[in-house]
C-alpha cells in the first residue's frame, strides 16, 4: 500500500510539474513540409512499409526526418518547442543540434530567411525554449528538424494569446536530391546547413533531401523508388558511396529508368567532392578518381546514346582549393557546404532557366 502511495504521489507530482511548465504557453500541432511522399509515419521521407524491397540500412535512413520542416508566424516573443526522437547516441562527426535538434529561421525584412536560433539535444524527448525576447511584431518562422534521427513526435509551443497561423510550404516546385550522407547533411553544424536546405533558403525552390548516409548505391529498389517521384528536376550525387564498379554498372539504369518514367525532367549529376583526406591515403586517393571518372565516362555514353535533358556539373573543387571544407576529411563542414552550394546552384538555376521552370 506504502509503494502504490508513493507511486501516485510521484505521477502527481510529475502531472503538476508538466502542467506548471505549459501555463502561460499554448502548443501546436503542424504540417510537416520537406518530403514528396505522403508517408504512414508523419515525420519519414519514404513510405517504408509501400518500398519494402528497398535495402534495410536504406529504409532505416529514410526515417530520418532531414530536410523535414515546419511554418508557422506568430507575435510571441518567446518559442518553445517539444519533441521526441530515438535513443540513438549523438554520431560522432555531428553536433547535438543537427543529429537531434531543432534548426529556427524568422523571415528577415528583406524576406530572406535569417538564422534565428536552435537547440541540440542528446535526450530522447527534449522540451524547452527555443527563441526568447523577440519584439512584439508578427514574423515567419521556419524550424527544421534533426538530420540524423527519426523525429517521433514535435509541438512547437507560444505565448499564451501571442498569435498563431499555420502557413503553407514557402518553397515552390519539386528538386530531388538523392545522394550520400553529405546530401543527408554530414557533417553541417545544424539542420539548416545542409546544402538542400541552403539551397532551398537562397532559391526559393524546394530541394527534396533524399540522402541517405553511407547507402546511396543506386540499388535498384531505390531507382524504382525515385521513379515513383514526378518532380521538375533530379539532381544526383550519389557517387561518394559507390565503389568505382557499381558507378560503371549502375548509372546507365539509374539514369535510363528515370528518363524512361520521366521523358522531359532534367536530370543532374554531380561528381564526389574530393575527400581531402585522398590527397595523402593513396588507397582514397585512387578510389575518389575512379569514382568521378567511371561517373563521367558513363555520363559521355549516355549522351553519345542521344540522352536529352541530362546535364553534368564537371568540377574538381566543390569544396574550395585551401583544404579547410571539411570536418573529418570527408564531410563539409558548414564552410564546405558553403562552397559546394556556391557552384551548384547557378548550374541547377541555368538549367531550370533552359527548361522554363519557375
Amino acid at each position: 500500500m506504502k509503494k502504490l502511495t508513493t507511486l501516485f504521489l510521484g505521477t502527481l507530482l510529475f502531472m503538476n510539474n508538466l502542467f506548471a511548465q505549459d501555463q502561460g504557453k499554448r502548443f501546436y500541432k503542424l504540417p510537416i513540409y520537406g518530403k514528396y511522399f505522403e508517408t504512414s509515419q508523419q515525420f519519414h521521407r519514404v513510405d517504408t512499409l509501400k518500398y519494402n524491397t528497398m535495402p534495410a540500412s536504406v529504409k532505416k535512413l529514410y526515417t530520418n526526418s532531414a530536410g523535414l520542416f515546419v511554418t508557422f508566424k506568430s507575435n510571441s516573443s518567446e518559442l518553445y518547442a517539444k519533441w521526441c526522437v530515438t535513443d540513438k547516441k549523438v554520431g560522432l562527426n555531428l553536433t547535438a543540434i543537427a543529429n537531434k535538434g531543432l534548426d529556427v529561421y524568422i523571415k528577415n525584412r528583406a524576406g530572406r530567411w535569417q538564422y534565428a536560433g536552435s537547440k541540440g539535444t542528446v535526450k530522447t524527448c527534449e522540451d524547452g525554449l527555443i527563441l526568447e525576447h523577440l519584439d512584439s511584431t508578427e514574423k515567419e518562422f521556419l524550424v527544421y528538424l534533426p538530420l540524423y534521427d527519426e523525429t517521433t513526435s514535435l509541438e512547437i509551443g507560444v505565448e499564451e494569446g501571442a498569435s498563431f497561423v499555420e502557413l503553407p510550404n514557402p518553397f515552390k516546385r519539386n528538386i530531388v536530391v538523392y545522394g550520400s550522407s553529405i546530401v543527408h547533411g554530414a557533417s553541417a553544424s545544424r539542420p539548416g546547413m545542409a546544402y538542400p536546405a541552403l539551397l532551398s533558403r537562397r532559391t526559393g525552390f524546394n530541394f527534396l533531401n533524399f540522402g541517405v548516409s553511407g547507402n546511396a548505391r543506386m540499388e535498384k529498389e531505390v531507382v524504382h523508388m525515385l521513379g515513383d517521384i514526378n518532380p521538375d528536376v533530379f539532381i544526383l550525387d550519389c557517387v561518394p558511396n559507390s565503389s568505382p564498379e557499381q558507378v560503371s554498372e549502375r548509372t546507365v539504369y539509374l539514369v535510363s529508368y528515370l528518363r524512361e518514367k520521366h521523358p522531359n525532367t532534367p536530370i543532374i549529376m554531380i561528381p564526389s567532392v574530393i575527400r581531402e583526406l585522398s590527397y595523402f591515403h593513396q588507397n582514397w586517393n585512387n578510389r575518389n578518381h575512379l569514382q568521378n571518372a567511371n561517373w563521367k565516362t558513363e555520363y559521355n555514353k549516355l549522351i553519345a546514346k542521344g540522352g536529352k535533358a541530362l546535364y553534368y556539373l564537371d568540377t574538381s573543387s566543390l569544396l574550395g582549393e585551401d583544404h579547410e571544407a571539411t570536418t573529418d576529411g570527408t564531410h563539409p563542414s558548414d564552410l564546405g557546404f558553403m562552397r559546394m552550394v556556391e557552384q551548384i546552384e547557378p548550374f541547377v538555376l541555368d538549367v531550370m532557366k533552359k527548361h522554363n521552370i519557375h
